[in-house]
């Protein structure tokens, strides 16, 4: 990353979804923190790729196997 400044943000993570990134980010041989930097950049820059910046439904839970 480029930036030289970081902002400090308290995430909260079930159980389930932080072992599931933890895991993810041991096989990339990153940290967990990292992992989820390297996951919202690149979706951050897929989305700005396809062009779309606000979802179809706001306010929807993802439906995520976990």
């Amino acid at each position: 990353m480029a930036d030289q400044t970081k902002k400090q943000i308290p995430l909260r993570l079930s159980k389930k979804l932080y072992d599931a990134v933890a895991a993810w980010a041991e096989d990339d041989f990153r940290s967990v923190n990292g992992q989820i930097e390297y996951l919202l950049t690149e979706c951050v820059r897929q989305r700005k790729k396809n062009g779309a910046y606000t979802p179809e439904e706001f306010d929807v839970p993802p439906k995520l196997d976990l």
